[in-house]
Formats: C-alpha cells, structure tokens, sequence
C-alpha cells in the first residue's frame, strides 16, 4: 500500500499521474538516458538500469527495465566491465576506481560510454528511491512487466 494517495497504478506510473509537473522532466531524463545519443544501444542501456534497480531491491523499476532490454535485444559480453562500474556507482559513486574505467575501455568503452553508464546508475538510484520511499504498488504478474517493456521499447519514456 502506497504512503501516500496515489491514482491506482503501478510503480513510477502512479507518481508520475500524482505529479505531471515531476512527469514531464523526469520523463525527458529517461528518455535522455536510455533513448538519446549514446555509443550504447538502447537494449545495453536498459540493461544497465535493469541492473541497477535489482541492486537497490526495486522491483518494479527492474522487472519493467529487464523487459524493456530483453525487447532491444538485451546486453553482450562487453558489457560486464560496464555493469562493474554501475554496480559500484549503486553503491557509493566513490568507489569507482582506474582499475574499473581500465577494464571498461580494454572491453571497448569509450569516455561517452563510460559516462552514460554512471549517469545511468545514479539517475536510476534515485527513480528506484523514488519508487520504493513512497511504497508504490508492485505488480505480481509477470505478463504486466512484459507489456510495459514493450511500450517501452516500442515507444520510448516520451508520452
């Protein structure tokens, strides 16, 4: 059960139908992030937020991002040194170190990949706080999470 009174819908959703004035930036940031100009395909991208969220424990935000990349086409290999980074970036942005930015470029990352991959990581921290802190309501079935990533994927965070 939601903290607050929200409209009867899922995770971000439901914030966003609560605060279009918060809908409108936060929706052009996804859209930056995950569907603008990137060395990273969007199915990468998706993957880095998907793994993010199931870091940080949020659901709704990892089942619905997991299907999204799995309808881009998911991730590679060369995406793990990446993933490294995201993944200590979830944690304390600190402690990233040249170890982890040197596997990255040896896998192929260049400095934009590198960058979107923490910006990533960070912006989706806060989307999972920001799902989980007010105790949105979180699907169960899994075709709901399936549906959500396909729009997504079919037609971006724009609406």
């Amino acid at each position: 059960m939601p903290h607050i009174n929200l409209p009867p819908l899922p995770g971000l959703v439901g914030l966003l139908a609560a605060r279009p004035d918060v809908a409108a930036p936060l929706s052009a940031l996804a859209e930056t992030l995950l569907r603008g100009p990137s060395p990273l395909t969007p199915g990468q991208r998706e993957t880095i937020a998907a793994h993010v969220s199931r870091g940080n424990g949020c659901e709704f935000c990892a089942e619905t991002h997991g299907a999204a990349a799995r309808e881009l086409g998911g991730s590679d290999a060369g995406l793990e040194p990446l993933l490294a980074i995201a993944e200590k970036v979830r944690v304390d942005g600190r402690s990233v170190s040249e170890e982890d930015v040197a596997r990255a470029r040896e896998a192929g990352a260049d400095d934009a990949a590198i960058h979107d991959t923490v910006l990533i990581a960070a912006a989706f921290s806060m989307f999972n706080r920001y799902v989980d802190g007010l105790g949105t309501t979180v699907p169960s079935d899994p075709a709901h999470y399936a549906q959500h990533g396909r729009a997504l994927a079919e037609g971006g965070y724009l609406r």
